[in-house]
């Protein structure tokens, strides 16, 4: 299943294409004219290990447009915006080249992701503005007070 729950209000996923090459495949990542395109601040990749997890992250600004162009992994949202009408839910979603979309998160949903493919797991983030360290609220994992979810693999 590549979906679980429902999806957060203002989150949107884009199935992108992949355009088959001999010499290479192309894998699309974004255009600016696409939904979810909320400006460009920088763009980076990130790398998880199989069955790591990594979050909890709020972002007070940034909008993140999540792609996987190798590996399997599966990102959690959590909704605790006030006055949303997704508030109190989760959403799963695992994201690779068999499934191969764009998870964009606006600002403030709660985020953590987990490699699940066996090789090596990379996530591309195109952020609508640069990193920013105080513009993010982090949690922690083993806190489960504050956001619980159960990270079966």
């Amino acid at each position: 299943m590549d979906q679980v729950g429902r999806i957060p209000e203002g989150v949107s996923i884009t199935t992108l294409k992949i355009i088959k090459r001999d010499q290479g495949n192309i894998m699309h990542g974004m255009k600016s004219d696409e939904n979810g395109y909320a400006g460009f601040g920088e763009a980076y990749f990130t790398f998880v290990k199989h069955r790591a997890i990594k979050g909890w992250k709020k972002h007070g600004r940034m909008t993140l447009n999540l792609v996987v162009p190798a590996g399997v992994v599966k990102f959690v949202l959590f909704d605790d915006r006030r006055d949303s009408v997704t508030k109190g839910l989760f959403f799963e979603i695992t994201i690779s080249r068999m499934n191969y979309k764009r998870l964009t998160v606006p600002p403030n949903i709660w985020l953590a992701f987990q490699g699940i493919g066996e090789e090596e797991n990379i996530v591309l983030n195109i952020a609508n503005i640069p990193h920013d360290p105080d513009e993010t609220d982090d949690k922690s994992l083993d806190d489960p007070l504050l956001i619980y979810h159960n990270w079966l693999l």
